[in-house]
């Protein structure tokens, strides 16, 4: 639920406690998602003065870059023994679907932020359905590990406060929209160590898009 929707959102923050959750890993430590990394310096620099005018609402974010999560693959595993694993046979199946797929270099537009009960955020449309698109081609090899409705956003922090919704919609209430769409000439396949909430993402393969439709794999290091 969001903040936005006065009828229907929380009615104050779920704080997060950044810690390792052992009995959420089971043992397990490397994490994968499909994004879209955000290297626009422009956005860049509008995500950072955002996050620093609800910096005391927010946990910092040093360490994870920005990025829009596309996909939630799960915890990387050699075969599956959990709901939440994902393993090679499952990667390397969506990486070839991706390749037939893929379509060309795009951008998506970005509004104003809102937020979740854990997390403010800025919000990204898809008005030509090419996430979506993504999401059913990944989700055709995958089940994606998700709690809740996929809402295209950047985050832009947790919360570390518990603060009421009214004020929530005050202060996200104050900040203007981003300055320019998200461009996307690139898909990720990310992971992070699960023992760190914002920890870095470490890019593992790279699915590159160009203006007519071209794509190419670029396999990055292994980080977990």
């Amino acid at each position: 639920m969001l903040f936005s929707d006065v009828l229907h959102s929380p009615a104050e923050t779920t704080v997060t406690d950044l810690r390792d959750y052992p009995e959420w890993r089971r043992g397990r430590l490397c994490y994968g998602v499909w994004a879209v990394p955000v290297d626009d310096p422009a956005l860049l620099d509008y995500i950072a003065s955002v996050q620093r005018r609800l910096a005391d609402l927010l946990h910092p974010m040093a360490q994870r870059q920005p990025h829009l999560t596309v996909f939630v693959c799960g915890f990387e595993q050699p075969s599956r023994i959990w709901d939440d694993d994902f393993s090679q046979a499952q990667f390397q199946a969506q990486i070839l679907a991706l390749h037939r797929t893929c379509g060309t270099s795009f951008a998506l537009p970005l509004t104003a932020p809102d937020s979740f009960a854990s997390a403010a955020f800025v919000t990204v449309g898809d008005p030509q359905g090419r996430l979506a698109a993504w999401r059913e081609v990944l989700g055709s090899e995958s089940r994606e590990v998700r709690q809740a409705a996929y809402v295209p956003h950047i985050t832009l922090g947790l919360y570390r406060r518990r603060v009421s919704a009214e004020i929530v919609r005050q202060r996200v209430g104050e900040v203007e929209a981003p300055p320019a769409p998200l461009r996307v000439d690139s898909l990720h396949y990310a992971t992070f160590d699960a023992r760190l909430q914002s920890g870095p993402l470490e890019s593992r393969y790279r699915l590159m898009l160009d203006a007519c439709g071209n794509s190419r794999g670029v396999w990055s290091t292994r980080c977990c």
